[in-house]
C-alpha cells in the first residue's frame, strides 16, 4: 500500500471527520481519479512529437496513454478532424495514490520558483487541476532525451461535494497550497 494511501487512512480521515462533522467513513472525500492531459498543437507541423509524449507519459505514469484527435477540422489552426493533437491518460487506484504521492513529494518540490500552487484552481464541484510547465520535474524523464519541454494538466477528481471540502482534503493529504495573501 502506497505511504500516502496510508496516510488518509490514519490522519486525513479522523481530520475531516472531526473538521466536518462526518457521521460515516464513506461520508469522507477520498481521490477518485487523476487525470494527466497533454495538448500538443505543434502536432500538426511535427508529427513525430506525439511519440515522444506518448513515450515520456509512460515512464511517467507507468501506464500508456490514449492519442487524442482532432473532432473537427480548423482551418485557422492547421488541424483536419482525425489528426493527432494529443495525449492523455487516467490513473486510479494503486497507481493513483502513488502518482500522487509522487508529484506532491518529489515533482512539485522540483519547480523553479515554487511558492506552491494555486487556491483557485477548484471547479466548483471538488475536483482541482494544476498546470504544470514541463515534465522534466519528474525524475523518470530522462532530460538528454528530451528534445522539446511540454506543460501538462493534472486533474485530480475527488468525491468532496464541496470546494471547501476538496481543499481540506488535498492539504491533509500534503498539497503546497500558496498562502493567501
Amino acid at each position: 500500500m502506497s505511504r500516502l494511501r496510508e496516510k488518509y487512512g490514519a490522519e486525513v480521515v479522523p481530520g475531516l471527520t472531526s473538521q466536518f462533522g462526518y457521521r460515516n467513513v464513506n461520508q469522507v472525500p477520498n481521490l477518485v481519479k487523476i487525470t494527466l492531459n497533454m495538448g500538443l498543437g505543434e502536432a500538426t507541423q511535427n508529427p513525430k512529437i506525439i511519440d515522444t509524449a506518448v513515450e515520456e507519459l509512460t515512464v511517467i505514469t507507468g501506464q500508456k496513454p490514449v492519442v487524442t484527435r482532432a473532432r473537427k477540422s480548423i482551418a485557422n489552426f492547421k488541424i483536419r478532424a482525425g489528426n493527432a493533437i494529443g495525449c492523455c491518460v487516467t490513473l486510479r487506484g494503486d497507481r493513483m495514490w502513488e502518482f500522487m504521492d509522487r508529484l506532491l513529494n518529489i515533482a512539485l518540490p522540483r519547480v523553479r520558483d515554487f511558492r506552491g500552487v494555486s487556491t483557485k484552481a477548484f471547479d466548483g464541484h471538488g475536483d482541482y487541476t494544476l498546470g504544470l510547465k514541463e515534465q522534466t520535474i519528474f525524475p523518470e524523464v530522462d532530460y538528454d532525451k528530451v528534445d522539446k519541454f511540454k506543460g501538462m494538466n493534472v486533474t485530480v477528481a475527488t468525491s468532496a461535494k464541496t470546494d471547501e471540502e476538496a481543499f481540506a482534503l488535498l492539504a491533509a493529504l500534503g498539497m503546497p497550497f500558496r498562502k493567501k495573501t
